[in-house]
């Protein structure tokens, strides 16, 4: 059996060594270990994983952890077996490129998720769905019906025991109504390198300005617009060659690769929250 711990708390000195003691006191065998220290914060960061013998009882392990160390050094702290899939809720508008990447990703046993629905405002690409024989529910979204829409998708969520959310390309601004019950847990795809060319037209006012690169941000959500902790991002380059439908062509294909790296990142537990930035491990 294997486990992965994900800890943060002020530095102190002998946190490391604590660790790695306990771990061998519960005869386990490391086999991963990254730290970091935010030494303006001063914070520390740790990801571990280990490997134990089938004889292994969690809830032992989680009370021991949390009277011998957690506590002594304030730990927030955070344990994963391995082989545990967590269920993973996509929302879709009517681009489907995202969708598309993400669903091929699941199919073939490289992310390693459940997906128990995938939900919409439109009624567009519920044939993807059906394709790769998964629930899809249209759930219209209006001004006047905002409210009724996220009462319909918190009760699927929690019917369906959702871990977290992933905004493939989702064209509705999700309220606190529903990010307060998913904290860190709504991954979305925005479709520039933020904080640039924010917006309905990105590629376009990127076009205008003649940038020479153009970008994608997966980040998690937060209340406040496009400003939640950044995930992965990245670039390719563009000249006065191309088009804006070159623009959007490339930007699109970051837009998928960008987020399928954040879907992995959260799914392998690689990422810890702190101050609206994220520590993301190798």
């Amino acid at each position: 059996m294997e486990l992965t711990l994900l800890i943060h708390c002020t530095d102190q000195p002998g946190i490391i060594s604590s660790v790695t003691q306990f771990i061998h006191s519960q005869d386990g065998n490391i086999v991963y270990l990254d730290q970091h220290v935010d030494k303006e914060a001063g914070v520390f960061f740790m990801r571990l994983t280990s490997e134990f013998d089938n004889v292994f009882g969690l809830s032992e392990f989680k009370n021991a952890f949390e009277q011998n160390l957690a506590k002594r050094y304030e730990m927030s702290w955070d344990i994963h077996l391995d082989g545990e899939k967590p269920k993973m809720a996509i929302f879709v508008s009517k681009y489907n490129h995202c969708l598309y990447d993400l669903l091929s990703r699941f199919n073939s046993g490289e992310l390693p998720v459940d997906i128990p629905f995938i939900l919409s405002n439109h009624p567009d690409l519920k044939y993807i769905a059906d394709q790769f024989q998964i629930p899809y529910y249209h759930v219209p979204v209006s001004k006047d019906t905002k409210k009724e829409a996220e009462l319909k998708q918190l009760d699927l969520l929690k019917e369906h025991k959702v871990d977290f959310i992933v905004l493939a390309r989702y064209m509705q601004i999700v309220s606190p109504y529903v990010i307060d019950v998913y904290p860190q847990k709504i991954i979305n795809i925005h479709h520039s390198f933020l904080p640039a060319f924010a917006g309905a037209k990105p590629y376009h006012a990127a076009f205008k300005r003649g940038v020479k690169i153009i970008g994608a941000t997966s980040h998690y959500v937060t209340a406040e617009l496009d400003a939640g902790p950044i995930i992965e991002q990245d670039v390719t380059t563009v000249s006065h060659s191309h088009s804006i439908k070159d623009f959007i062509a490339k930007g699109r294909d970051l837009e998928k690769i960008v987020l399928s790296r954040a879907v992995q990142l959260h799914v392998d537990r690689k990422t810890i929250v702190y101050n609206n930035k994220t520590v993301i491990f190798s």
